[in-house]
């Protein structure tokens, strides 16, 4: 216990946490005014688990039941951290940890084809009624764009599909590419809204499987059709190109491929739109937790890295738009929905499953609302000319689509 409470000494200087280890004995770490939580750590073999990887090890001894709570929340504990990580990350051991991390995340972050798929399916093939039970109506599993504080979850998911639909300048008639479709949320809304004709490619089986279903339902399977396909194996040419969430899921190494593929798919006058998570500094890598247990493969680029991959391809980067809080927002919500039906989801699953869920779900709000993360939208085109000059475009169009 004795490195551990060193470690924590210098790493809580906002809030309190209180540790009761496994022989009764309470240990305070205090600083400022914060969050509070006691917990009790049942087997000694922690205090040096902590010690080492505390990002890693927190997360799987609250999961197994390695403590439990005497004062507040799994909220407040993470709240604690999220608050003093800085605090954490400069200290000697955890600071080179996380350089041997970042040395080998081009590693850890390797897709080919066939693992990309076993990776997905990984987190995306659990089950759909899980995704049914905190997801908004429309089965959105990206963030949400919160036009006014008020907005539901439903709202804020339709001002999202509405937003990214009038940048990409449709036309009737055109034909899009819908990369990592989803449950053909984005697709479907780009059909209805403005009569295009859109393929949506994803890894996930259970996803294409109840896509064709809702474009059947929705009488849209005529314009819209998804296939369980790798992006990289798609033929072009189309008139636009969509990916929302799914660029998070290519990794490090593969992202000159990605972009090379974006431009061979388009056609001369086409437009390319890419949604995804990023971070406000430079590269980094995908903290262990959540690498070992919700996405394997997966990392959140910088924006440094991702436009040092486009340029060689000679796209054109025509707007680039930064979402600060609202993953933050969407993520919150996304969780108030889970405990709402967390009996439900311990039924269907287990104890442990829902620990990790909520683990990962309120560990990634953080990361917006108190982190370095964020999301950008990254509009591409092929010529110069392939937009209007001006972005008043945009706002026109949105003005005009379906709400």
């Amino acid at each position: 216990m004795r490195l551990l409470s060193s470690m924590l000494n210098r790493f809580v200087k906002t809030g309190r946490l209180e540790i009761i280890d496994a022989s009764g004995k309470t240990h305070v770490f205090a600083g400022g005014d914060g969050p509070r939580a006691t917990i009790r750590l049942k087997d000694p073999k922690l205090y040096r688990a902590l010690f080492l990887n505390p990002e890693l090890r927190v997360g799987e001894a609250y999961m197994d039941g390695g403590f439990v709570f005497e004062e507040g929340t799994i909220r407040d504990l993470l709240m604690i951290f999220a608050l003093n990580r800085t605090n954490l990350r400069t200290q000697p051991f955890q600071k080179t940890l996380r350089r041997a991390y970042k040395r080998v995340r081009r590693l850890h972050q390797r897709n080919p084809v066939g693992r990309a798929r076993d990776n997905v399916a990984h987190h995306y093939d659990l089950s759909n009624e899980l995704f049914r039970l905190f997801l908004d109506d429309d089965l959105n599993y990206s963030c949400a764009y919160y036009l006014t504080p008020h907005d539901s979850l439903e709202q804020a998911q339709r001002n999202k599909l509405r937003h990214v639909a009038a940048k990409l300048a449709l036309q009737p008639g055109h034909n899009v590419l819908d990369i990592g479709c989803g449950w053909g949320s984005m697709a479907l809304y780009l059909a209805e809204a403005a009569d295009v004709e859109v393929l949506g490619v994803t890894l996930s089986g259970e996803q294409c499987t109840l896509a064709r279903e809702r474009a059947k339902e929705r009488g849209l399977d005529n314009r819209v059709r998804f296939e369980l396909m790798d992006y990289r194996d798609v033929t072009g040419p189309f008139d636009h190109i969509v990916s929302i969430g799914m660029f998070e899921h290519v990794g490090v190494a593969h992202y000159p491929e990605f972009f090379a593929k974006l431009d061979d798919l388009l056609n001369q006058d086409g437009t390319a739109l890419l949604h995804s998570i990023g971070r406000k500094g430079g590269p980094g890598p995908t903290g262990a937790w959540l690498r070992k247990y919700i996405f394997p493969g997966a990392g959140s680029p910088a924006l440094s890295e991702t436009l040092s991959a486009v340029e060689p391809t000679g796209l054109w980067v025509s707007d680039i738009e930064i979402w600060r809080l609202h993953y933050a927002d969407t993520l919150a919500e996304w969780d108030k929905r889970f405990q709402r039906n967390r009996a439900q989801i311990v039924r269907q699953f287990d104890e442990r499953f829902c620990r990790m869920w909520e683990f990962y779900l309120i560990t990634t709000e953080y990361a917006f609302r108190y982190g370095k993360h964020m999301v950008f939208q990254m509009q591409l085109t092929k010529s110069v000319d392939g937009l209007p000059l001006t972005r008043d475009y945009m706002a026109n169009a949105e003005g005009t689509l379906l709400p």
